[in-house]
Parts: C-alpha cells; sequence; structure tokens
C-alpha cells in the first residue's frame, strides 16, 4: 500500500508488446497529429490572413483551432514518446498537467462551442442586432469568459483529485491520464469528495447542452422559414458543421466522464478517449473547411499564393 506522497510516477497503457507494433503506434499517432497541426494551423493562417473572415464566426472558429491543437497537445506527444522509447512511464508531475490541461481545453472547448451556437442564432434569428450583440468588444470578452472558465473547471478538478490518497496502484489503463483513471487509484470515499465536482460538472455541461440544443432549434425554425432555396444552403451550411462537432465531442465526453463504473472496460474507455481527445482535433477542421464555402476559397486562395 502507497499513499500520495510515495507515488512518483504513473504507468501508462502500452498498445503493444513487440517492437514492430510499437513503431506502427508511433507512426499512427505521427499522422494523426501532424493531421491536426496542419488542419487547425490552416484554419488559423487562413482566417488571420484573409480579412473578409476577420468576422465574430471566424473569430470563435480561430478560438477553436487553438483549443484543438492544446488538446491533442496535450496527450499524444507522450504517447508517441512511449511507443517509439518503448516505455510507459509518466511523472505524478506530468500525470497532473495532463488532467489539468486536458480538463482545460475540453472544457473551454464546450463553453466556446456554446458561444458559437449563440453567434449563429444571433446571426440568423436577429440579424438586424448581430453588429450590437457581437461587437470585437463582446466577442473578445465572451471568448475570454470561455477560457477563463475552463481553467477554473480544471483547477477545480485537480484540487479535488490530487488532495486524494492514492493507495491502489499507479497502473492507468489508458494512453493519458484521466480523471476516472486517477480516482481508481484513490482509498474509500473519494467517490463522495468526487461526487460533488461531477454534479458541477454534470450542471455544467448539461446547462450548455440545453442551451445549445434550443438555440439550433430557433436556427432551424428560423432557416425553414427563409424563402430562397439559395438561402437555406448557405444557413444550414453554416450551422450544419458546428452541430456535428459539438454532437460527436458532447456524446462522447459525457459517456466516458459520466459512465458508471459497472460499465468500464479497457476497450470501451480507450476508444471513448480517442474519440473524445483525439478525433475532434483532427476531424473538426475538414468538417468547417468542407461544409463552408467562403473558408474554402480562402484556403484555395492562400495556398495558390505561396505555391505560385
Amino acid at each position: 500500500m502507497c499513499n500520495i506522497s510515495s507515488i512518483t510516477e504513473f504507468l501508462l497503457l502500452a498498445f503493444a508488446d513487440t517492437r514492430e507494433l510499437q513503431l506502427l503506434h508511433f507512426g499512427l499517432f505521427l499522422g494523426i497529429y501532424l493531421a491536426a497541426l496542419l488542419g487547425n494551423g490552416l484554419i488559423l493562417t487562413t482566417v488571420a490572413c484573409d480579412y473578409r473572415l476577420h468576422t465574430p464566426m471566424y473569430f470563435f472558429l480561430r478560438n477553436l483551432a487553438l483549443l484543438n491543437l492544446g488538446s491533442i497537445s496535450t496527450s499524444i506527444p507522450k504517447a508517441m514518446a512511449n511507443s517509439l522509447w518503448d516505455a510507459k512511464a509518466i511523472s505524478y508531475g506530468g500525470c497532473t498537467a495532463q488532467v489539468f490541461l486536458l480538463v482545460f481545453f475540453i472544457s473551454a472547448e464546450l463553453f466556446l462551442l456554446t458561444i458559437m451556437a449563440y453567434d449563429r442564432y444571433v446571426a440568423i434569428c436577429k440579424p438586424l442586432h448581430y453588429g450590437t450583440l457581437l461587437g470585437s468588444r463582446a466577442c473578445a470578452q465572451m471568448a475570454a469568459a470561455a477560457w477563463g472558465s475552463g481553467f477554473l473547471h480544471a483547477v477545480l478538478h485537480i484540487a479535488n483529485i490530487f488532495s486524494l490518497p492514492l493507495c491502489r496502484g499507479n497502473a492507468v489503463d489508458q494512453f493519458f491520464c484521466e480523471i476516472p483513471q486517477i480516482l481508481k487509484f484513490s482509498c474509500s470515499d473519494s467517490y463522495l469528495r468526487e461526487g460533488r465536482v461531477l454534479v458541477v460538472t454534470a450542471f455544467l455541461f448539461g446547462g450548455c447542452f440545453v442551451f445549445i440544443a434550443l438555440s439550433y432549434l430557433q436556427i432551424f425554425r428560423a432557416v425553414l422559414r427563409i424563402p430562397s432555396q439559395q438561402g437555406r444552403h448557405k444557413a444550414f451550411s453554416t450551422c450544419l458543421p458546428q452541430l456535428a462537432v459539438v454532437s460527436l465531442f458532447m456524446s462522447t465526453i459525457m459517456f466516458a466522464q459520466l459512465k458508471p463504473l459497472s460499465i468500464s472496460f479497457p476497450s470501451l474507455d480507450l476508444v471513448l478517449a480517442v474519440l473524445y481527445s483525439v478525433v475532434p482535433p483532427v476531424v473538426n477542421p475538414l468538417i468547417y473547411s468542407m461544409r463552408n464555402q467562403d473558408l474554402k476559397d480562402a484556403m484555395w486562395k492562400l495556398m495558390t499564393r505561396c505555391f505560385l
């Protein structure tokens, strides 16, 4: 038995025992990571370079790309290093940093997606008030609130989890440190303490989900009243990508973090972790660029200007 003062490192999940499969996993993670860097980096560069995209919607999209880069950079590089060097260990401080940063980036992303739903609601349902409600100062304040709320939420979890005595080993059944895995090592009443934080988390996530659902309900009602087919198509092209992102992101993370222990299996936990921490940063740029004609045109102009 050990307590919190005797633990100096955790052991992360090894994807394979043979050297060939470890190198295969390294190559797979490297490809995924580079795709995320390229996609989100391209969105950041395109929005920054094209003055026509200096609007609230693309300002929030640029913040989303930053959060995606931060989220995937928290988990994937360490998993790549472990596969490459045939290692499993992560220091206690490194594990703490991973939990903090993942909660920070994921929470901030959820709050930002909620703000982006509000942006689309105002743009479609109250277009005459768009400039007043979503001026540059208001957008900056809302983005800062999303980042700040994510930070405070992460501090709440870190202060609660890592103050618990850990006495049930240090082998994490995951390729990065996450809250449910760390709680497995804690003693007796840990879930009574963490339960209060989970209630706050469920309230915040549930509130965001209800707000997003109501916003899109009003959006779809307004879009269906648009007389021209071209107008409806343009409205849907800016809303459907975000709705797809929100659906994938919220469904997987809520199930992963709030599911009961009775349905916790290593393979299921691994799939869910990949779905909420790896897939969105890679897929989000593709979804937004494929469905948004203005962004596609700006990206094409930027690439044409760079290579010609």
